[in-house]
């Protein structure tokens, strides 16, 4: 029962798919990350589908990407480009570590995270259009898996800028063991998943969201001396648009 309720938790946190109403419990909240991952299945099994109504239609691509583009937004309820953002603001302001903590708590935005924003999906929204068949489509799909099953490692595996917010919640709450066992396994299947779509294209996703990984920690570390919930969303918003990215030039370059 605590398995099935750390489901229904990572689902109510992390989505806005409607879940049972129950009060949270430590002792349910010990695997909720196990299952932070398969919020990227559901928006991976949508773009999937989406793929398929653009291939079975005549649908323009840039509606194609538009929607494409709002899948995981809507899914999520935008948590994780709300962290974009916030980090952004607070990357970009040139202040001491501690001015930067209390950048990423400020409710309002600043000039920095719209300006980053918006340059973000002009690209995904550009790369997108390019995704020209459902293979590259499905390359995709897994990419929010991907992205998610790397944020929940970090969450468990990396120092954490503060002892207060959610993301310090979930990680001090958290079986670490088991769920690092089984975000790694997912990591596995999933690696796996990307290489039987496309071996070449599949190593580049994986190489690009490694990568993203790395420069997520150095950036953390030297900006605010550890990750944060906001940082999280984050490095999933860089991952996905990094993977979109990479399979769309794939794709010009006829990889795919």
């Amino acid at each position: 029962m605590s398995v099935l309720k750390a489901f229904v938790i990572a689902f109510s946190m992390y989505s806005k798919i409607p879940m049972p109403q129950f009060e949270w419990k430590d002792r349910d909240m010990k695997y909720a990350l196990c299952f932070f991952p398969w919020v990227g299945a559901v928006i991976g099994l949508l773009t999937y589908g989406w793929g398929m109504l653009y291939q079975h239609y005549e649908v323009g691509p840039l509606f194609f990407a538009a929607v494409g583009t709002a899948i995981p937004i809507l899914v999520s309820g935008g948590l994780h480009v709300d962290g974009y953002m916030d980090s952004m603001d607070a990357f970009h302001s040139y202040q001491s570590r501690e001015k930067k903590l209390e950048i990423l708590k400020d409710p309002h935005i600043g000039a920095f995270s719209v300006i980053r924003v918006i340059v973000y999906y002009l690209l995904y929204v550009g790369a997108y259009s390019e995704l020209g068949n459902l293979k590259a489509v499905a390359l995709v799909g897994a990419g929010f898996f991907l992205s998610r099953t790397l944020c929940g490692i970090g969450v468990v595996s990396l120092h954490g800028a503060k002892k207060e917010g959610l993301l310090y919640m979930f990680s001090s709450i958290a079986h670490e063991k088991a769920v690092k066992i089984a975000l790694y396994a997912q990591l596995a299947g999933c690696a796996a998943v990307l290489l039987y779509l496309s071996l070449w294209v599949g190593i580049a996703a994986l190489a690009g969201a490694l990568l993203t990984f790395c420069y997520y920690r150095y950036r953390c570390y030297k900006e605010l001396g550890g990750i944060t919930g906001d940082t999280s969303g984050y490095f999933v918003t860089l991952c996905e648009g990094a993977t979109v990215i990479i399979v769309a030039v794939c794709c010009i370059g006829k990889f795919i």
